[in-house]
């Protein structure tokens, strides 16, 4: 006759029926290196324990983040960049000159002051030197490439001001061909950057150009409309 200690210990036997001595666990611990788990005779070596290391690489836990990389050098891209860049930037230094000082067959400050007048613009003589100084500023740092988002807003903002009073929607283009021109030059430069070959080359506003130049064309937008509103 049998007895319950002579009962042969099968998966679902004693240990699933609560027969298990205070000594034996109900669950089995983690086999080590050389132990049979199969009771074939044969070893297994011991699994590594998961560190946290294994949960951090996308498997919901912690990633490392790194820094932004600088922009990269593309030769094709930042040699166009550059030549658009200081296009730009000596016709605008041309105009400020034209404006401020009458340099270059200019109208100099009294001339453009009364062409704004005619144009319906109030305070055209302060507005004349805001603006002439405004181009030479713009143009000057965009043919260095030094805070290329604000210059480009910069002149972005006196295109649109000057496309809004100009326009002749019975001619080509409105009749503002070479405006339109220099809006669209500056409103690339304004999302693409300086490229490699400037003084920006290390900036964030570089290697995050398109959110810089966001919030820079808002900028720009309500100086112009503040101008056309207010000032007209």
């Amino acid at each position: 006759m049998s007895t319950e200690d002579d009962r042969p210990r099968q998966s679902g036997g004693y240990a699933d029926s609560g027969y298990f001595t205070p000594s034996e666990s109900k669950y089995p611990t983690t086999p080590t290196s050389g132990d049979d788990i199969h009771g074939s005779g044969a070893t297994t070596a011991a699994l590594p324990r998961p560190t946290d290391s294994d949960y951090d690489s996308g498997h919901g836990g912690r990633e490392e983040v790194l820094d932004p990389q600088p922009h990269a050098w593309h030769l094709g891209a930042d040699l166009g960049l550059f030549v658009l860049r200081v296009t730009l930037g000596a016709l605008f230094v041309g105009h400020g000159l034209q404006k401020v000082f009458g340099l270059l067959e200019g109208p100099g400050i009294d001339g453009f002051a009364k062409a704004l007048a005619a144009l319906g613009f109030q305070q055209a003589t302060w507005l004349s030197w805001i603006t002439g100084f405004t181009e030479l500023g713009a143009g000057a740092l965009l043919i260095l490439g030094l805070f290329t988002p604000a210059a480009a807003a910069a002149v972005l903002g006196v295109m649109a001001n000057a496309i809004w009073v100009r326009v002749d929607i019975d001619l080509f283009a409105g009749g503002v061909e070479l405006e339109a021109i220099y809006a669209a030059a500056a409103f690339a430069l304004l999302f693409a950057g300086a490229g490699r070959i400037s003084l920006d080359r290390n900036t964030p506003w570089l290697r995050r150009a398109p959110a810089f130049g966001f919030i820079f064309l808002i900028i720009a937008a309500g100086l112009s409309v503040v101008t056309l509103v207010v000032l007209r």
